[in-house]
């Protein structure tokens, strides 16, 4: 079989929304291969803990590939303890330079309470406007929920979780089956 006829892995979202002092990153747990849902209860959004310091990470796409990502973070984060920044930055260019890790197919959203950014394969370490980022196949949908909700009185928790349901209920690749995660103040 090609490789282009495999079906593929498809789909998840993630969303990182910080308001009022907290950060909470949300993942549903909808795992598909071509149009058949494989498990619907994979754990995507971490907390991660270098040096003592929290850190949320969110992962979109293959899990082994977050997987490697999310170690190297670890050991960048370690190397530079509370600098979430500067550790992301340096994943990134690593990730665009090293052979290995240019095969890897997946988007990051980390958060360590301060900076909520988005982490890609093209190097790029995005601060997204509005303290609200999404990933995935359904992460315009949640971006789209949570930007009409940011301005009301919801926290951040509240917001990520309406955002979630809205994606699940459109994207197929989305269920609403969540794992939460949250730094607060």
């Amino acid at each position: 079989m090609a490789d282009t006829d495999f079906p593929g892995w498809h789909g998840t979202t993630i969303i990182g929304v910080r308001k009022g002092g907290e950060v909470v990153i949300a993942g549903d747990g909808q795992v598909s291969l071509g149009q058949t849902v494989i498990k619907g209860s994979a754990r995507k959004v971490r907390r991660l803990t270098p040096g003592g310091h929290d850190v949320l990470a969110g992962f979109a796409g293959s899990t082994a590939d977050a997987f490697a990502l999310l170690e190297r973070l670890e050991a960048k984060l370690e190397a530079t303890p509370g600098q979430l920044q500067r550790a992301s930055v340096e994943l990134a260019k690593d990730w665009r330079t090293d052979k290995y890790l240019q095969k890897l197919e997946a988007m990051l959203i980390v958060s360590d309470g301060r900076d909520l950014l988005v982490i890609t394969g093209a190097g790029d370490v995005l601060e997204p406007e509005h303290g609200i980022a999404a990933i995935g196949s359904g992460g315009n949908y949640a971006l789209a929920a949570a930007r009409a909700l940011i301005d009301s009185d919801k926290d951040a928790e509240t917001i990520a979780r309406r955002a979630m349901e809205i994606a699940a209920d459109i994207c197929v690749y989305t269920n609403g089956n969540l794992t939460v995660e949250r730094i607060a103040p």
